[in-house]
């Protein structure tokens, strides 16, 4: 069935335009919250990307359980779904936009959505978990067009886009635009309502703390988090994502809590697969996922793509210490020896892998200093706290009132 041609395409007024973006949106939401879009009936986007957790995973499990039975467990961790709008399109040699920075750098691969970055655009974003195994468990577009017509979405779909009697349209491509419009909502999605955007206005004081965290942070010797969670305005003031949409390595270790990780055969590898085949194989690529933005992680109670981790601190402490004390991060083989990077097939040969990134504040040889102390950890999670929308100035006390005459 073809799909309905775009506003643009029709020549439709900007009242048509607008009222077709406002109904689009409208089911968008209704779609979003809605658990009869799963097979098994009980699992809606907003099960796993929950709106008082910055549309992130409501709770601490490392993965998320669905499919057809509601109990088949995913593979890696929830990520949020605000601030995607700027997301680039994957390019496996990325260069900066002429306005952005200098373009003649090769950044190596970046962008895409998804921790692999293996679809560009929030509207093919939305198709993975609707048809996934382990997520939504559709079987197929005509599984999920049935469903939709039963629900009287259908309906409502093509009437939002002007849709005449008896014309065929692509109601499951209705429904991915409709989730794309609805995600596309500023105040909701991207709405740069945090204390640093305060802060960059000129309308707010960072506490000692936060400064001390976000010199830390910047601090290319310490935390040097800005060199991919960017952390400026870029250069036509736009506010920044803190994120450079690269795909890095950082060798977290294994997470044994998730299902997938029992068979000792079976590696998360991200950008060279499994969920993603182009690069399977390619050594310089295994092991790298997207770096996600850092806008409301204070609200997060699981990290990296497999949920390893579940506090701020924890993985501050990672960072400080994944080489100058590898023995409290990964397991020890049979002879003592740490296995480090124990999350990729490499380390099984006890190499290093050939994508892991080793710039600080990595890098450091067992026994040595971390990079970070112990106050660099704390103040470097009081700025990140800054970063969570909703903030607004302290009231101030007004004068006390008099009593009348």
């Amino acid at each position: 069935m073809g799909t309905a041609p775009s506003a643009t395409a029709q020549g439709l007024g900007r009242e048509e335009v607008r009222r077709q973006a406002a109904a689009l949106a409208e089911v968008g939401r209704r779609l979003f919250f809605d658990p009869g879009l799963s097979a098994n009936g009980s699992l809606a986007c907003a099960s796993c990307h929950d709106p008082a957790h910055a549309f992130g995973p409501p709770d601490g499990a490392a993965v998320r359980l669905g499919g057809a039975d509601g109990r088949t467990p995913g593979l890696r961790a929830v990520p949020s779904l605000k601030y995607l709008q700027d997301v680039p399109p994957f390019a496996e040699h990325y260069r900066t936009p002429e306005d952005e920075g200098d373009e003649s750098i090769d950044n190596g691969p970046t962008g895409g959505l998804t921790w692999d970055g293996r679809v560009d655009g929030q509207r093919e974003q939305a198709r993975v978990p609707l048809f996934s195994p382990f997520e939504m468990g559709n079987i197929d577009p005509a599984d999920l067009s049935a469903r939709l017509e039963r629900a009287g979405y259908g309906a409502q779909l093509r009437a939002a886009v002007g849709v005449t009697a008896g014309e065929q349209v692509d109601v499951v491509d209705l429904a991915l635009r409709a989730l794309d419009v609805f995600q596309q909502d500023g105040p909701l999605f991207h709405p740069y309502t945090s204390k640093y955007d305060a802060y960059l206005a000129g309308k707010a004081t960072l506490t000692e703390d936060e400064r001390r965290g976000l010199e830390a942070f910047e601090d290319p010797a310490r935390g040097n988090c800005a060199s991919c969670h960017v952390s400026r305005r870029g250069n036509d003031g736009t506010p920044p994502h803190f994120t450079d949409y690269g795909l890095i390595a950082i060798g977290v270790p294994r997470n044994r809590d998730i299902p997938a990780n029992a068979d000792p055969g079976y590696f998360d590898q991200g950008l060279c697969g499994p969920l993603r085949t182009d690069f399977t194989g390619v050594a310089d690529y295994c092991g790298r996922f997207r770096t996600p933005t850092l806008r409301n992680v204070a609200l997060r109670q699981v990290f990296m793509h497999n949920g390893i981790f579940h506090t701020l601190r924890q993985v501050m402490e990672f960072y400080a210490e994944r080489d100058s004390d590898p023995g409290k991060w990964y397991p020890r083989r049979v002879d003592g020896s740490v296995m480090t990077f124990d999350d990729m097939p490499a380390a099984a040969h006890g190499a290093v892998p050939a994508a892991i990134n080793m710039e600080a504040p990595f890098g450091r040889r067992p026994g040595d200093a971390p990079a970070l102390n112990e106050r660099d950890i704390h103040d470097i999670i009081a700025f990140l706290g800054t970063l969570t929308d909703g903030w607004s100035a302290p009231k101030t006390p007004g004068p006390p009132e008099t009593a009348g005459p």
